[in-house]
């Protein structure tokens, strides 16, 4: 929860994200056993851009610096996140995201994952329109 201050000299938390699920409500796995590795991926996406279907087999959130990004599951599902939002991505769960605005979107994502997982499997043979 942020903090009222007076001035600017103190440091301030804003919580932007705690839960144990993804944004479309589906319970998080267990954190796998062995050892972890974090990674921190900027994605910038161009206007009026998608990225193509995929899933996590890792748990991984993030934080829209910039813009507005919609995520579209392969079932019609969506979800709008706009700067300043954090969002939990769904774990197993075919989907991609898309910049449907006039103005790059900036997302930091972090990756909660395994020395040598892929962060994303692509699905080729789903055809994005």
């Amino acid at each position: 929860m942020a903090q009222k201050h007076d001035n600017d000299t103190e440091v301030r938390t804003t919580e932007l994200l705690r839960t144990s699920q993804s944004w479309d409500g589906a319970e998080l796995p267990d954190y796998p056993a062995g050892r972890p590795e974090l990674v921190a991926i900027r994605y910038h996406f161009p206007p009026r851009q998608k990225l193509d279907w995929h899933h996590h087999d890792v748990m991984n959130f993030g934080v829209v610096q910039q813009g507005e990004l919609t995520i579209i599951t392969v079932d019609g599902k969506e979800k709008t996140v706009r700067e300043g939002e954090a969002v939990v991505e769904m774990v197993g769960t075919v989907h991609h995201g898309e910049n449907r605005g006039s103005v790059p979107v900036v997302l930091d994502m972090f990756y909660l994952s395994q020395n040598g997982r892929p962060l994303s499997v692509p699905h080729p043979e789903i055809p994005l329109d």
